[in-house]
């Protein structure tokens, strides 16, 4: 399904911030060779987390799903001087990949990779965190808030991403695994009275979701 008319798509990515030069090329190595380009977040998507680390500083960020680097160097543009990023990515591959781009980087000191399963790599950081960024195995979504939640900070902000599922979440009658499970977690959300929350429909859908 078509979520975003492309002119609209278009017309944003010309009056959205330039990427700098390593983030130019981990988009067009990812577009060039990787089978699954389509989940890279992209320029205006980059630009949005970069804008939103940026306004709040953090000083500690958790990224559940590295893949080849493109979200995680967005999101560390806005790190305190002291601050950290972890990044956790179960495809070893992917891992690779993304290091070598984190190597050239000038956050490449703040910058945490780790690989594995999150849901074992999540209770063994002994963190607060101020943002995070979810974009992984969809299935795992609800256990990664659960896991993820109460250590972040009052006003701390959770951005989950790829909450329209191609638009397969909008069909009268929810199939597919994938589909089922980003439903779910959109429900869960919603009735967690714990957060407040907004879904954009910005490329595959993004959700912001503030502790109170």
């Amino acid at each position: 399904m078509e979520l975003v008319n492309p002119l609209s798509e278009q017309y944003s990515n010309l009056f959205s911030s330039d990427e700098d030069a390593l983030l130019q090329e981990v988009n067009a190595y990812t577009m060039q060779y990787h089978p699954h380009a389509h989940m890279l977040s992209g320029k205006v998507q980059g630009q949005l987390l970069s804008l939103i680390s940026n306004l709040m500083q953090p000083q500690r960020i958790l990224e559940v799903g590295t893949f080849t680097g493109y979200s995680a160097l967005c999101l560390a543009q806005g790190l305190q001087k002291d601050g950290k990023l972890y990044t956790l990515e179960l495809r070893p591959e992917d891992a690779g990949k993304a290091q070598a781009f984190f190597d050239r980087s000038v956050y490449k000191e703040q910058l945490n990779l780790l690989t594995g399963d999150a849901k074992t790599i999540i209770p063994t950081l002994n963190e607060t965190w101020d943002l995070v960024f979810i974009d992984a195995d969809k299935t795992g979504y609800i256990d990664y808030y659960g896991l993820i939640l109460p250590n972040l900070r009052p006003n701390g902000l959770i951005i989950a991403d790829n909450v329209l599922f191609h638009g397969q979440v909008l069909e009268p009658e929810v199939t597919g695994k994938n589909a089922k499970a980003i439903h779910a977690f959109n429900e869960l959300v919603k009735n967690d009275d714990r957060v407040q929350q907004v879904l954009l429909t910005v490329r595959d859908g993004l959700s912001f979701i503030r502790k109170k």
